[in-house]
């Protein structure tokens, strides 16, 4: 079954399948307070649009590495102020971070890309020399 954008219910099993996440991850962003879903009498939970929504953000949190404690701040400053500002300066901030952690990762995986290719280039000098030797030897 797939789930229709036009739905203002979604059921835990169908947001599951569509964000091809487990329900289970679902539930525990609903037991942090990310998500709030309705339930009907009988405890079964229903998500809104909104609620597939924040998922959506949540995940693309995640994807760009924001901790869930920083998915949550950000998302719980647009509930505090609907204008977005507040959330898009904290947002900028946390990006700002992210970007100079990506610079430093990128910066030591590039200092240990050269040692390793240095290290590479001498081991093949190494090996051209000892069979150079080989083929001496047997002459």
């Amino acid at each position: 079954m797939s789930l229709s954008t036009d739905k203002d219910l979604f059921t835990i099993s169908e947001l599951s399948r569509e964000l091809d996440i487990s329900t289970r991850t679902i539930r525990y962003y609903e037991e942090i307070g990310l998500i709030l879903p309705q339930r009907s009498g009988k405890g079964t939970r229903y998500y809104t649009r909104g609620d597939r929504a924040r998922l959506k953000l949540i995940l693309r949190g995640k994807r760009f590495g924001f901790s869930l404690h920083e998915i949550k701040e950000m998302i719980t400053l647009f509930d505090e102020d609907r204008t977005g500002r507040k959330q898009l300066r904290r947002t900028i901030q946390y990006g700002e971070e992210k970007i100079r952690e990506l610079d430093a990762r990128i910066e030591d995986l590039s200092r240990l890309r050269e040692e390793i290719q240095d290290l590479k280039t001498r081991f093949e000098e190494k090996l051209v020399s000892l069979e150079a030797g080989e083929d001496g030897s047997r002459e």
